[in-house]
């Protein structure tokens, strides 16, 4: 607040730096790459004054919307410190940055316009105070700041937007320092759900960096000549166009002002059109779907190519009679030689984006329902037809409006050209011009609304009920879940990524996915337990018919020994943890940590509250979504899947979640219990997700579990599972018949103890199964079951990649780099 008040003062009392740009004042308060050492005092004056009124009216919201909320959480004096140092760095790093590239860019940066203004302090404050924030919100808002900021430099060029760059990196250095800790150098690991949120946010900036470059006059950035493919040129009337095409040695002002032509209301709108598909595309990668993956790589394709036309086109047209040869004059200042710059850069950013995309597209794994975009092809398809044909015979009733008088062979030759972004038809020049109202809104009103009406089709087909997996396969399989019998982990089968066999009679299924030409289910067979020998025998044949080696994951002792009078093999994978709820009581010694817990609990105000993730209100989802983000992050290591869900699993109505919450509603930790079905009614529940926030109330899962265990009891559930950790066991907890071999266990389950002891440190899975200890449940052990071993390296393959599907090469090593110091160092 007092910034700004001595930003109006010192701007009212030199009243003419807010109404004019007085002779000299730039010079004397502003700061370019110029004025120093000349001027010194301008690196600190210059963030005092505003070129104009808007310049201190954004400014002034800048400082309040940023430094308002920062200040409360950084404090005044590092609130001061972080923006004086963010304007130093950002002024003399961005001169140096300047005068470095010189020779290689020209007068890229602007260097002779001067910049005033507080926005430097703003950007530094802003990155700084996201190292107060949560590990959800910091890595988004950081994505958001830098990704706009790269592009203002990018795009824009200018000198400001270079300084307000190193400004943002300076505040976001900073800013863990301040708050007594170093900043991290490692690359944090996101959550599926959250990968798709940074992706879309990055595509949604990445559309605004081609606007912004269209907007501003003078853009010279290293990716300001893609403005062509964005044009923002103000639009002219037809007489003045015809003037210039009537006068002998104007045929360049003559084409630039035709082209100028096409760019009125509805030209404009037509310029952005990529970029308004991109952002509506955006949201439909938040939300996972395949479709707007698609969509995105072939728009961004489609872009990336029309660059490259128009930069061949830019380097033959120069010093051509051309509008783009003109472009290079204007923008550029030189030809390819003195900017090598302006030519490679903005082939390289669509590549980028591209390869991030590509990389990225097991995030996106969501499909629409069967027939979703068959439908939405065929509603665009009738869409323009009918504006075609609308077009056509408005045009032949208002041909009197046209210069030339248009045909009705030029009037169709002309439809193309009216749904085309501006960026795609920007060397084709009209061949007639609207001359009335009514003619200018035909002519530019067709591309309009079509473009509206498709981008809210699109739109709609993201806005929509969760889709289904596979049609109709998952509807079954679900139909099947819940009026048969199922084992406590077989909800787990409707999660997106499997595929589903169903037997002879249709009445059994078992859910899989194919690996490595390993067919590793999740579970065993869903169905009557009296046909578990004819069921594996004819999945085990359907495998061998499509090349496929079995391996039944995760199943109890049941499926486990039917499949050894089969002839297959077994080993141990894990072991579940079964609650019995009707006798449950918290009495006793042994349950002294639970009891703890509880009382702590209502001692700090803390109570537990069921929710379902998609009928929880924004702010609890969110919280939801910070907790477990920041879960994932600590970890540094890919997210898991398979048998162990996440956010994603979370959104389902019939997934309960349990929440521990205090008197502020702030969400402290989470955990979700799926349906357990027998016969079409709920007997038990299974722990899935399980996180707590780092700051939050300590023992909060374990007084979520035994308020869980307390509330299902009471609503007449037998038993809950704990879930399985897997590749941890706990040796002799068995009983005699779950034990294989008395002499120890087999080749292969020493090779899974050898994993599973090297995995610990990462992923704590024997430290999860000790925690669940504490509730002293009944241990069920859980196998996998394979018929020959030779396929064994292809098993371990699977599972590595059913568990960690996003794994990286680097993830690889530094997974190896930890085991190994865990060895050297136990």
């Amino acid at each position: 607040m007092g910034f700004v008040v001595l930003f109006w003062v010192l701007g009212l009392t030199f009243w003419f730096a807010i109404t004019t740009a007085a002779p000299g004042w730039d010079s004397n308060v502003a700061v370019t790459v110029r004025t120093v050492p000349g001027r010194w005092w301008t690196v600190v004056s210059s963030a005092f004054w505003a070129r104009d009124l808007f310049g201190y009216v954004l400014g002034t919201v800048l400082i309040l919307v940023v430094g308002v909320p920062v200040e409360r959480r950084l404090g005044s004096a590092r609130v001061v410190a972080v923006a004086s140092l963010a304007q130093f760095t950002g002024v003399l790093a961005a001169m140096g940055f300047w005068q470095l590239i010189r020779p290689l860019a020209g007068e890229w940066l602007m260097g002779g316009m001067y910049f005033a203004g507080p926005s430097l302090l703003a950007w530094g404050v802003a990155a700084a105070g996201t190292a107060a924030m949560g590990t959800l919100w910091r890595r988004r808002l950081r994505l958001g700041i830098f990704a706009l900021l790269v592009l203002l430099a990018l795009y824009s060029g200018g000198f400001a937007d270079l300084a307000r760059l190193i400004a943002g990196a300076t505040g976001a250095l900073l800013g863990p320092l301040f708050l007594g800790r170093r900043p991290r150098r490692k690359i944090f690991v996101s959550s599926r759900h959250e990968g798709r949120v940074l992706v879309a946010v990055l595509v949604a900036v990445s559309a605004i960096g081609p606007v912004i470059a269209g907007l501003v006059p003078h853009a010279m950035g290293p990716l300001s000549v893609l403005r062509l493919l964005f044009t923002g040129i103000e639009p002219v009337d037809a007489q003045t166009v015809q003037d210039l095409c009537t006068a002998a040695g104007r045929h360049r002002e003559c084409e630039a002002a035709r082209l100028q032509l096409r760019a009125g209301a509805g030209g404009l709108f037509m310029a952005i059109v990529p970029s308004v598909l991109l952002l509506l595309l955006a949201e439909g990668l938040r939300r996972g779907r395949r479709f707007a993956w698609g969509a995105v790589l072939v728009l961004q394709s489609c872009l990336s190519a029309l660059s490259l036309v128009v930069l061949i086109q830019v380097l033959q047209s120069t010093g051509q009679d051309s509008v783009a040869g003109e472009v290079v004059s204007a923008n550029l200042s030189g030809s390819f030689p003195a900017h090598p710059l302006s030519l490679v850069v903005p082939l390289l950013m669509p590549l980028l984006l591209l390869t991030v995309l590509v990389a990225c597209r097991r995030l996106f794994p969501v499909a629409a329902p069967r027939g979703t975009y068959a439908r939405l092809a065929i509603q665009v398809l009738v869409l323009a037809v009918a504006l075609a044909v609308l077009y056509i015979g408005s045009g032949l009733v208002l041909a009197q409006d046209f210069s030339p008088v248009p045909t009705p062979a030029g009037l169709l030759a002309d439809v193309p050209d009216r749904f085309l972004p501006l960026g795609f038809a920007v060397d084709v020049l009209p061949a007639f011009f609207p001359q009335t109202f009514p003619a200018i809104v035909l002519y530019e009103g067709v591309g309009i609304v079509f473009w509206a009406v498709t981008g809210a089709l699109v739109l709609r087909t993201f806005l929509g009920i969760r889709p289904t997996h596979s049609g109709d396969d998952k509807a079954k399989a679900r139909a099947i879940l819940t009026a048969g019998e199922g084992s406590s982990i077989s909800w787990m089968t409707l999660w997106s990524g499997n595929r589903y066999w169903f037997s002879r009679l249709g009445d059994s299924f078992i859910a899989y996915r194919v690996i490595a030409s390993v067919a590793l289910t999740l579970g065993g067979p869903v169905g009557p337990k009296t046909r578990m020998t004819e069921l594996i025998t004819e999945f085990s044949l359907y495998c061998r018919a499509n090349g496929w080696t079995p391996c039944l994951y995760s199943v109890p002792q049941d499926v486990r020994d039917t499949a050894v009078a089969l002839g297959w093999e077994a080993a141990e994978v894990g072991q579940e943890t079964v609650l019995p709820l009707e006798n449950l009581s918290f009495k006793g010694k042994k349950f002294q940590d639970i009891r703890t817990a509880l009382n702590k609990a209502a001692k700090a105000g803390i109570y537990a509250e069921w929710v379902t993730y998609p009928a929880a209100s924004r702010v609890i989802q969110s919280q939801i979504q910070e907790v477990s983000e920041e879960w994932v992050a600590e970890r540094n290591m890919p997210e898991m899947g398979f048998t162990l869900g996440g956010l994603d699993e979370l959104d389902d109505p019939e997934v309960q979640c349990l929440i521990a919450v205090d008197r502020e509603r702030r969400v402290h930790a989470v955990t979700s219990w799926l349906p357990v079905y027998r016969h079409g009614n709920i007997t038990g529940r299974t722990l899935d997700v399980m996180r707590r926030r780092s700051d939050g109330f300590r023992p909060a899962i374990e007084f979520l579990i035994a308020s869980a265990a307390s509330s299902l009891r009471e609503e007449g559930l037998g038993f809950i599972s704990l879930s399985a950790a897997p590749l941890a066991r706990i040796p002799g907890s068995g009983t005699p018949d779950q034990i294989r071999d008395d002499a120890g266990p087999n080749g292969l389950e020493r090779i899974l103890n050898a994993l599973g002891s090297a995995l610990e440190p990462v992923y704590g899975f024997r430290s999860l199964l000790a925690f669940k200890g504490k509730f002293h449940p009944r241990y069920q052990t859980l196998f996998m079951t394979y018929p020959d071993s030779a396929a064994l390296p292809g098993i371990a393959q699977a599972l590595t990649r059913a568990y960690v599907p996003s794994i990286s090469l680097g993830d690889a090593l530094q997974l190896v780099g930890r085991i190994i110091r865990r060895q050297n160092h136990p």
